[in-house]
């Protein structure tokens, strides 16, 4: 196995594929170098003696510099390195992009749900929305109640093993060795609606209090889910005298879609004779919509219909190695195909605008793009923070010492193809190729825009593990190592290990998470966060948020 990796031929920093111990020599291209340091897998050493102030270069860009001298051989911390970023500034596209060959997938087609306006889910779902927090309760209720009697609950192997310990504790038996493996059960497989992939619940802390915008912001986003094609149809809780009226979100969802025809339910707490009466009402217009959206069939819809979110969370030393690339590449083969791809995560966008700004076609978006990075770095600097402090304690101690480490990495989930759009938060991609969608960081705030913007699917990228999925988007878990995908095999889908260990390719497993993609769409696999109902949504209130 190699032990270390060049990623850039300007790098001044190799990276460790495997644990590195003080005094070893390495050798690579013909050069010699003696560690100063233990240097544990993912994290980087200098190829150079370095002074305080020296640029960092990785990915063939500016990543950070020094704070004191470090010599050859020395490992990269967060003593002796800070972040830094070249600037950015447009210039006109002169950018040429070779497509992938794509011969393999050309003709392919996934089975998913075709909407009146054309497009086409990849999930079958029925999503309850509430205008206010106020609500949320109601939602439980409801949730419990048809997820439970529908088969859509998957919680019933917690309740086995709660009733388990129940009866030894009755019995007065040892419950710290208590065999709870034996009460395992599978996932529910009795759906009383085989074609309805789900019932959805938008909790949130929204819709009063707070500015007034913040409330304009979430009726958008709430405008775009009843939007979405993988949903089916919905019914909305309202308490009535919230800042988000159902008008206001009406009025965004014919903003947003003139022929929005989808089944929509409305029920109003202020105006119901009791909540017994209101939650009632809910669950039997409910049920009345989902025997008729059960009559959606799966048909097939060529790939330039998919639209794919590319994400990272719990992102290590090696996300910009194996995992990312990988995608990278997948979201190629989807724009040489026709398809949308979305990237967002802007915070970690720092350090990787200037080669997405030359690869912007139009100049407006390229200044949109420009224009959404600087005011919301400058918004977070207003507050006594910045990109820079990005990167979480986690994503540190695996190797990501800087934001601009962590973002260059974190953009090559995109690809190479050229940029055809920039999108602000819930804005719809509707042209076909890369799109930029302008969110937060944070993994939940980061998925609930993607979806707002039209993914029906999400390749999610991680190297420490991370359990979030999304309500009504698919999302898909790639580990960038193999001891993770071991370690959470029960979260992980697709392992892209065997690049760091050198038995496959970056283009074999792009391949690969294509393939996969397609059977997901299909409803042919079904992702573990949607097995576990992982249905997590955090609105964004433009407030700062890394």
């Amino acid at each position: 196995m190699q032990q270390v990796l060049k990623v850039h031929a300007k790098d001044n920093v190799l990276v460790a594929l495997r644990d590195l111990a003080k005094g070893q020599e390495i050798e690579f291209n013909g050069e010699k170098f003696t560690l100063q340091d233990d240097i544990p897998a993912k994290h980087k050493f200098f190829t150079q003696d370095m002074q305080a102030g020296d640029e960092i270069t990785m990915y063939g860009v500016l990543v950070g510099k020094t704070q004191v001298f470090v010599p050859s051989g020395g490992r990269m911390t967060t003593e002796n390195t800070k972040h830094a970023a070249d600037p950015f500034f447009f210039r006109p596209y002169n950018y040429s992009w070779q497509p992938p060959d794509v011969s393999r997938f050309e003709g392919r087609t996934f089975n998913g749900y075709h909407r009146s306006d054309g497009r086409v889910g990849t999930a079958n779902y029925w999503l309850f929305i509430p205008t206010v927090f106020c609500e949320n309760r109601n939602l439980d209720v409801i949730r419990e109640a048809m997820h439970n009697e529908l088969g859509y609950s998957v919680t019933d192997k917690y309740k086995q093993k709660t009733h388990h310990l129940l009866e030894l504790y009755r019995e007065g038996a040892d419950l710290s060795s208590a065999d709870l493996d034996l009460r395992e059960s599978v996932y529910p497989v009795n759906r009383v609606f085989p074609n309805v992939d789900g019932i959805k619940f938008l909790n949130h802390q929204g819709g009063c209090g707070g500015i007034r915008q913040d409330a304009a912001i979430l009726s958008k986003l709430l405008a775009a889910y009843a939007d979405h094609p993988n949903v089916a149809g919905v019914t909305v809780l309202s308490l009535g005298c919230q800042n988000l009226q159902v008008a206001d979100f009406l009025k965004d969802l014919k903003e947003r879609n003139p022929k929005f025809d989808k089944p929509l339910h409305i029920f109003e707490q202020q105006q119901s004779q009791s909540e017994e009466q209101l939650i009632t009402e809910a669950i039997r217009q409910t049920f009345l919509g989902l025997i008729e959206i059960n009559k959606f069939e799966r048909q097939p819809a060529t790939l330039d219909k998919m639209v794919v979110g590319v994400k990272c969370g719990g992102s290590d030393g090696f996300s910009g190695i194996s995992a990312n690339p990988a995608v990278g590449y997948c979201s190629d083969l989807l724009v040489g195909l026709g398809a949308k791809v979305l990237l967002a995560e802007f915070p970690e966008l720092c350090g990787a605008e200037q080669n997405l700004i030359d690869r912007t076609k139009e100049e407006a978006s390229a200044k949109k793009f420009m224009h959404l990075m600087t005011a919301y770095n400058d918004a977070a600097h207003k507050v006594g923070s910045g990109f820079h402090m990005n990167p979480s304690p986690g994503n540190i101690r695996d190797g990501l010492i800087t934001d601009a480490i962590k973002s260059t990495g974190a953009a090559r989930k995109g690809g190479t193809s050229p940029v055809e759009d920039v999108l602000d938060y819930t804005e719809p991609a509707v042209k076909p190729g890369l799109n930029l969608v302008c969110t937060p960081g944070n993994d939940v705030e980061a998925t609930t825009g993607k979806a707002a913007s039209g993914a029906t699917l999400i390749l999610f990228t991680t190297g420490l593990g991370t359990p979030t999925g999304n309500p009504v988007c698919p999302t898909i878990k790639v580990a960038t190592n193999t001891a993770l995908a071991r370690r959470m095999s029960d979260i992980i889908d697709i392992n892209t290990g065997p690049i760091i260990d050198g038995e496959k390719t970056i283009e074999q497993m792009g391949e690969e998470i294509l393939e996969y993609c397609i059977k997901a769409a299909s409803g042919e696999v079904t992702p573990k966060a949607v097995l576990l109902n992982q249905d997590d949504f955090i609105p964004w209130k433009r407030g700062v948020s890394l």
